[in-house]
């Protein structure tokens, strides 16, 4: 019975393990994770749910390349919302996001691998505005419209701008042109790009107030070798100019 009973055991134990591998992958694999955010992620249906080889944009090419030449395996899916995907990458060991904006208070939240590609913020008005703005702080007396979980739109808050933020960023061109918001604060090139693809064109800059650079962001309990090798392999691509062509490619 004694014997019987430690067999079950035994038995439970190996499928219980089996099963987490099977959830995890192998150590060396990573989970990525991203978000629709042209032109450096995007699903090629549109839609806010892709994974592997149906997700495209900067960003994704270049991880792709990285990873290749790092000699390291990953599985990478596009989800939404962002706040979900900052969640799972800063709970879950093995697991990543990209692109994140590498600010002071995430700092000691991840491992980064990057840049990336920039992420210039600005404050788009419509072509007939006319708004002015020299500082951010003349922007207090406008209706601002931002991403929600998104850096910029935190940045905004904790200054006390208070954005009225969506769940989509591309939402914001259209209440932009409807007039539903004076301002949209975005990211350059992305907030452009996103503009265009809903029909939206002839917006004007009329602020650009701060200059972020996009990164790679990896759960703290990624081992500092996994680190080093895509920084090392990032870094080749970017000596050998296929940074500049994948950017290309977009642009």
């Amino acid at each position: 019975m004694i014997k019987h009973l430690l067999l079950v055991l035994a038995s439970a134990s190996v499928l219980l393990f089996n099963t987490a591998r099977a959830e995890t992958g192998p150590a060396t694999d990573l989970v990525l994770l991203t978000e629709n955010f042209p032109p450096y992620n995007m699903a090629k249906n549109g839609k806010n749910f892709a994974q592997g080889e149906n997700i495209n944009g900067i960003a994704t090419d270049i991880v792709r390349e990285m990873f290749q030449r790092a000699g390291l395996t990953y599985s990478l899916t596009l989800r939404f919302p962002w706040e979900r995907v900052y969640k799972l990458a800063l709970e879950n060991p093995g697991y990543g996001a990209f692109v994140m904006a590498r600010l002071p208070d995430r700092e000691n939240r991840f491992k980064w691998v990057g840049p990336i590609g920039p992420d210039d913020w600005i404050l788009l008005a419509r072509a007939d505005s006319k708004i002015t703005l020299q500082t951010l702080n003349d922007a207090r007396q406008y209706k601002i419209g931002a991403y929600k979980g998104d850096a910029i739109a935190e940045t905004l808050t904790k200054q006390g701008l208070k954005p009225v933020v969506v769940l989509r960023d591309q939402d914001n061109a259209k209440k932009l042109v409807n007039g539903q918001i004076d301002l949209w604060a975005t990211g350059d090139p992305a907030g452009r790009y996103l503009a265009r693809q809903d029909g939206v064109t002839g917006l004007k800059t009329v602020l650009r107030f701060n200059s972020a650079e996009l990164y790679l962001a990896l759960n703290k309990e990624v081992s500092d070798e996994v680190v080093n090798k895509l920084q090392t392999a990032l870094d080749q691509l970017r000596k050998e100019g296929v940074v500049d062509e994948i950017m290309g490619r977009y642009l």
